[in-house]
């Protein structure tokens, strides 16, 4: 998103909501922040790998970082670990560790990193699979999906799998990006989700390198899981267009069947009785909807193309195509959804732009949506949405991306802004604190707290909390301390 939409967004205030969805937040700033019962209060803390500071913590906290790519990181398998570090999951590992599978959010033509045969050669993003004790302390590691584009978030599965988005839809079918680099040189079309089976071991741990196709080409964002109906959600962040909120019936169960297969359904989120609902808008604390879902009837499309020659489909054609079918029969507008998890019946998801005054179209060339953030919760069984919590401001909640879920309930937000990055805990009845404040610097000491923080995810047991600073390069932690004390 350009930085002079952020810019504004952390230093005007959004106007009114109109229509059906007007009204203000309940909780003041103030008490929104009030957090647990006794203070968080944040302090710098030196890294254990080296000493410097590079995250405030609360007290008693410690942390080590890990893979920093700020220079050269070979993997086990030899591979030269790519850079922008986004979404993760953590597994149990043998004897007490913890298997992360992380991915590279790695955008452009360029060549495919790491062995094996990659999904689109000229593809530089994927996955990487980590084995790690509890302290930060690298086991093993090894390229497990290559050859894929912009690998943004994602989720963790209980039969033992990552499923990792790419959050694009280029191919050598659609016009360049935003960026304004050809796509030409790519070999196959992106915007796909992949599933990632989980293992210490590389020939265990690898990717098919296979799509699933049915479950949509668009600028996917993340997935959860619902164990006991087998469905799939799928949040969009569509850049300047709405976004939609998803779900993925695939043809057979994935608890029985052991994977995610081809072949299902993809829905889209329609609130009941209001066609097109504003929920980018402004909404009232606990504001609660019942839903339905809508059909997709073409979740995944290639465009006509001469090979190796500019393609004629122009990017806001490919980047709506599945939305628009939605959005045809009256599904749910929201300002780019992104991270999502799924926790005791419940899909908690952030929508990083949302909260501010509503929007006249589908479409905002600077980034859709006006406020300072959403989070989310969608009940499974009740089919009912409801509006946890909304940033009045940019002091309290700016921008949030991931979300986890601690053993108590508690969710675990990474903002992602163009100033100051916190962690922020967050209770299912609204209320937040601060739980972790980004004081990288680079190498050459400038300053880099515009960085943001991603891929928070858990230890199995609870103790370790795993998060990547998504720099131009990369950094992993991992963070232990008294979670329960804070509120965590």
């Amino acid at each position: 998103m350009p930085l002079d939409r952020r810019t504004l967004l952390r230093t005007g205030a959004a106007g009114a909501a109109a229509g059906p969805f007007a009204g203000l937040v309940t909780m003041p700033a103030d008490a929104a922040r009030s957090g647990p019962p006794r203070s968080v209060d944040l302090v710098p803390v030196r890294d254990l790998r080296d000493g410097t500071v590079r995250l405030h913590l609360p007290r008693g906290f410690k942390y080590r970082s890990f893979h920093d790519t700020e220079g050269p990181v070979v993997l086990t398998d030899g591979t030269a670990l790519p850079g922008r570090h986004d979404g993760m999951g953590a597994f149990r590992g043998p004897r007490g560790s913890s298997i992360l599978v992380r991915n590279h959010e790695v955008n452009n033509p360029q060549p495919a990193f790491g062995p094996g045969t990659p999904y689109d050669e000229m593809a530089g993003g994927g996955t990487t699979t980590i084995q790690v004790d509890g302290r930060g302390g690298v086991l093993g590691s090894f390229t497990s999906l290559n050859g894929t584009m912009m690998n943004c978030s994602g989720g963790q599965m209980p039969w033992g799998a990552w499923i990792t988005c790419e959050e694009t839809v280029n191919g050598p079918d659609v016009e360049a990006d935003f960026t304004g680099t050809s796509n030409v040189p790519l070999t196959k079309p992106h915007g796909y989700v992949f599933e990632v089976p989980v293992s210490h071991q590389p020939g265990s741990g690898q990717s098919d390198r296979e799509p699933i196709r049915s479950a949509g080409r668009f600028a996917h964002e993340a997935v959860s899981f619902d164990p006991r109906r087998g469905h799939l959600y799928l949040t969009e962040d569509d850049f300047g267009f709405a976004s939609g909120f998803y779900r993925y019936r695939p043809p057979a169960h994935p608890m029985e069947v052991g994977e995610l297969r081809d072949g299902g359904r993809l829905q889209m989120l329609k609130v009941k009785g209001v066609d097109n609902a504003h929920l980018e808008a402004e909404q009232q604390q606990g504001a609660t909807y019942d839903v339905e879902w809508v059909d997709i009837a073409e979740p995944d499309v290639e465009y006509d193309h001469t090979p190796g020659e500019p393609a004629p489909t122009e990017q806001s054609t490919a980047l709506t195509h599945v939305a628009s079918q939605g959005w045809g029969q009256g599904a749910a507008y929201f300002s780019r959804l992104e991270g999502q998890v799924f926790d005791r019946g419940v899909v908690y998801f952030t929508s990083t732009q949302g909260g501010g005054a509503a929007e006249e179209g589908t479409e905002d060339p600077s980034g859709y949506g006006n406020g300072s953030g959403q989070v989310w919760a969608y009940d499974t069984r009740r089919q009912q949405l409801r509006c946890v919590f909304q940033s009045p401001g940019p002091m309290v909640l700016d921008l949030p991306d991931n979300i986890t879920t601690s053993k108590r309930g508690t969710l675990v937000v990474c903002e992602d802004s163009s100033g100051d990055n916190y962690l922020r805990g967050l209770t299912p009845r609204g209320r937040i604190w601060d739980i972790a404040l980004n004081r990288l610097r680079g190498s050459g000491g400038a300053e880099r707290f515009g960085d943001e923080f991603a891929g928070s995810t858990f230890s199995h047991d609870g103790r370790t909390l795993f998060v990547n600073i998504q720099s131009s390069k990369g950094m992993t932690f991992a963070i232990w301390g008294p979670w329960g004390r804070i509120g965590v």
